[in-house]
């Protein structure tokens, strides 16, 4: 069974720390959480504090009870959802919450269900789960890939300007394999 550390470790990396891109639609985003998506999150008091503190943002890191706040979110918004502890591989695991991360629960759940031949219903439930452990992790991580490159040639043919994240799209996509 999946670990959600070692998976929760790999998202931090992935998603940096704090950054206020105006061509982000996320917005302002504080280690992958979008200020735009979770305004209510309680993280967002801490960081809203630090802003008036000398050296901000390097200061943020420094916060204990706000990187609590960042992991119990993750725990709580993704990793349950995707009921990563129930997934054999961790490597799989991993993909699957970074892609949650990154594009929402449902969406990967959805792509996870695709590449599996489940019922899409968005559920990473004991059928779908059944399937995704039954599958060569090998075979499900290409397929999964490539899922998500082809979801991302979509966004940013509807979206253009979101072009100058296309290749940390990938890249992304190809070290979660």
């Amino acid at each position: 069974m999946a670990n959600f550390d070692p998976a929760y470790e790999k998202i931090l990396q992935n998603e940096g720390s704090y950054s206020n891109d105006p061509n982000d639609p996320g917005g302002e985003t504080y280690k992958g959480v979008s200020r735009c998506s979770w305004n209510s999150w309680k993280g967002w008091q801490y960081i809203d504090l630090n802003k008036l503190r000398p050296g901000f943002p390097a200061n943020l890191e420094k916060e204990q009870d706000l990187q609590a706040e960042v992991k119990q979110f993750y725990l709580e918004v993704f990793w349950s959802k995707i009921n990563g502890e129930a997934i054999n591989n961790q490597t799989v695991a991993t993909s699957v919450f970074d892609f949650a991360v990154n594009a929402g629960a449902k969406t990967s759940t959805l792509l996870v269900q695709t590449v599996v031949g489940a019922n899409q219903d968005g559920v990473l439930g004991d059928h779908t789960l059944q399937l995704l452990n039954d599958t060569d992790p090998e075979h499900f991580l290409a397929s999964f890939a490539l899922a998500k490159i082809v979801r991302y040639i979509s966004i940013v043919k509807k979206r253009p300007a979101s072009q100058k994240y296309f290749y940390g799209w990938v890249c992304r996509t190809l070290e979660a394999e």
